[in-house]
């Protein structure tokens, strides 16, 4: 495998794979240590779903893989590396589809389950149901023999300092968060994981994890595990994992807008992609990203901020890693 920066985000194809961890800080905050830490990440992330793939497993299975990869670093905000709440808790959400069936599953405000990516596949494959919340998610999880930790296995120093940040701000009146020149601020608050695939079938799966918000209302549940706003997969047209302001994405319905305006104006994959994202999206004051791979393998991704942690693998294994815009 090899692992190159490609010059622009044009379109790529005969495209596996195709994942993001997130919407970039700004270029600044991100030391050389740290550039090279995600892109680390990233790449084992791509390489643990094509793994998965080259030995005959499901598009569903390389999406679980790679997203499980990323839940485990404390470099993204998902799993492992989870923001806090308000009151100082992790509460992790995410969801996972298939595009020829349409099945799927989700859990939310999860607090105990180490891949919550997991937990959400259980809930498509072992339930009856699509979207499991809180402690009913957590005894169901349990149920099926995944992997429970303590709470305090999400604690990481950063992000204890970012939520301790934003508590000394608003004692001092400073509102909900640090001010946007706080040089020791870095933006993380709508930074999620995600995976699109496509398998030898040519089936489409999707997926998405995330921590949520930096300081978010206890039990808020952004976009991520509601399936046509933060994820959603149609064979018909494409898979789509999203990142970004989530009630913004939930209100617009972004992932299930993108393969509507595939099916029914029968445009490209990148064309819907950035109709909702650079137009829809900002003009609403929503900020975010949208991966998507159709169903020739076509991979896009469409984002109105300065950067998007992403990747994407080819058929032959040829791999792509960037971050910022260059």
């Amino acid at each position: 495998m090899t692992v190159q920066t490609r010059a622009a985000d044009q379109p790529m194809d005969d495209v596996v794979l195709g994942i993001h961890g997130g919407i970039s800080p700004r270029r600044q905050d991100l030391s050389p240590e740290e550039d090279q830490a995600v892109r680390a990440v990233l790449t084992e992330a791509l390489r643990a779903g094509k793994a998965k793939l080259d030995a005959g497993g499901s598009s569903l299975d390389a999406v679980e893989a790679a997203i499980r990869i990323m839940e485990d670093s404390p470099l993204l905000n998902a799993g492992k590396g989870a923001v806090f709440t308000c009151d100082g808790r992790n509460e992790l959400d995410a969801s996972i589809m298939e595009g020829t069936a349409k099945r799927a599953g989700a859990v939310a405000g999860v607090t105990v389950i180490r891949n919550p990516i997991t937990a959400a596949r259980a809930v498509m494959d072992k339930s009856p149901h699509v979207l499991l919340v809180g402690r009913g998610a957590e005894i169901f999880a349990t149920q099926q023999g995944l992997d429970i930790v303590d709470p305090a296995y999400f604690w990481t120093e950063a992000r204890w300092r970012e939520i301790q940040r934003l508590w000394e701000a608003e004692k001092q009146g400073q509102g909900a968060a640090p001010a946007p020149d706080d040089a020791d601020h870095k933006p993380q608050e709508y930074s999620t994981v995600g995976a699109v695939a496509r398998d030898a079938e040519g089936r489409l799966a999707a997926g998405t994890s995330t921590g949520g918000r930096t300081g978010k209302a206890f039990g808020r549940i952004g976009d991520s595990p509601i399936l046509g706003a933060g994820t959603y997969a149609d064979d018909a047209a494409a898979a789509i994992s999203c990142t970004g302001h989530g009630e913004y994405f939930i209100r617009l319905a972004v992932s299930h807008e993108i393969v509507a305006q595939m099916k029914y104006r029968g445009v490209s994959v990148g064309a819907a992609a950035d109709d909702v994202i650079q137009r829809q999206l900002t003009a609403a004051g929503g900020k975010g990203a949208a991966i998507a791979l159709d169903r020739a393998g076509r991979f896009v991704t469409s984002y109105n901020t300065e950067g998007l942690f992403r990747g994407a693998i080819t058929k032959s294994g040829e791999a792509t890693v960037r971050l910022f815009g260059d």
